[in-house]
């Protein structure tokens, strides 16, 4: 039973903070006047990819958590959620792109360096960063497009 409302925990943790930060720091008018590239996805698409690889770095957190509490695995993991949750207030309330494309680089970096430093203790968690890895590497091409065009 502990294990699940630690599971619990790590979900409402992640998908949560993730909704409330994303009803606090809604693009808005002044995103949508912005110069996007070619390449910038619907608006629609960022809801679900958004919900899934918050439920993925929920159990990820979860799978290490309970191997190595203490460990700099679950530093990473809290500095990478930390730099997560930032980057819209960053992008979208202090309307600051360049401010925002330094924080998710640091997002980019800090999420290589859990892979590598969970996969010694569980595999699966290193894994299941491996598409949000991907995700906020083009999220950081998106950014630096719309730093260079605006």
């Amino acid at each position: 039973m502990r294990d699940v409302l630690w599971m619990i925990g790590f979900l409402v943790l992640t998908l949560g903070g993730g909704l409330a930060i994303g009803f606090w720091a809604r693009p808005g008018d002044w995103y949508a006047r912005l110069r996007k590239p070619s390449f910038n996805p619907p608006n629609w698409v960022f809801g679900p990819a958004w919900t899934v690889l918050y439920v993925m770095i929920a159990v990820a957190g979860y799978r290490v958590f309970v191997r190595a509490p203490d460990g700099a695995a679950m530093v990473l993991w809290a500095a990478g959620l930390a730099l997560n949750f930032i980057w819209s207030p960053v992008f979208f309330r202090l309307r600051s792109p360049a401010l925002a494309l330094a924080v998710v680089l640091a997002l980019l970096a800090v999420n290589v360096v859990f892979i590598v430093t969970s996969w010694s203790i569980d595999g699966a968690a290193a894994l299941l960063f491996v598409p949000y890895v991907a995700w906020v590497a083009f999220a950081s091409l998106l950014n630096a497009a719309v730093v260079r065009l605006n």
